[in-house]
């Protein structure tokens, strides 16, 4: 069984990542509350845990190279992020060698776009697959590391 807090690490990471590929190469202001849903502080202003949880996924993002930031806004906000060069490029091209492909009828860019990791994603984000969301963001870190 997983750990809940590493799923939603997982999931956290990845629609962060979907969020800025969106948009790149523009700077982005990203949102705990456009990533892990809306919710507010205690009656004294203090942040629940999941949130918290969020905001420091946005942080260790930008500690580790996925992307950069001008910086914080409050635990609201990263602003003016970005992904980084190696990250847009790993997430543009496909994951590693013996995940599944696309079928061979299809035309060579539409391949290409279903291959990327970046696809992989939001297939994952879209199916609610921790497993399979899982799978794809090690993958990326794997990649990452080299």
């Amino acid at each position: 069984m997983s750990d809940i807090h590493v799923d939603d690490f997982f999931k956290d990471g990845a629609k962060v990542l979907s969020q800025l590929y969106s948009v790149f190469p523009r700077k982005h202001s990203v949102y705990v509350e456009d990533i892990c849903g809306p919710e507010e502080p205690d009656d004294f202003g203090v942040r629940s845990q999941r949130h918290l949880a969020c905001f420091a996924t946005l942080v260790w993002l930008g500690e580790e190279g996925y992307l950069r930031f001008e910086d914080v806004i409050r635990q609201e906000a990263i602003d003016q992020a970005v992904l980084t060069a190696r990250c847009f490029t790993l997430l543009s091209t496909p994951l590693a060698p013996g995940a599944a492909e696309p079928s061979q009828h299809l035309p060579e860019s539409v391949r290409a776009e279903q291959s990327s990791t970046i696809h992989k994603i939001r297939d994952a984000l879209r199916d609610r697959s921790s497993p399979a969301l899982r799978g794809v963001m090690v993958d990326l870190m794997t990649r990452m590391r080299h």
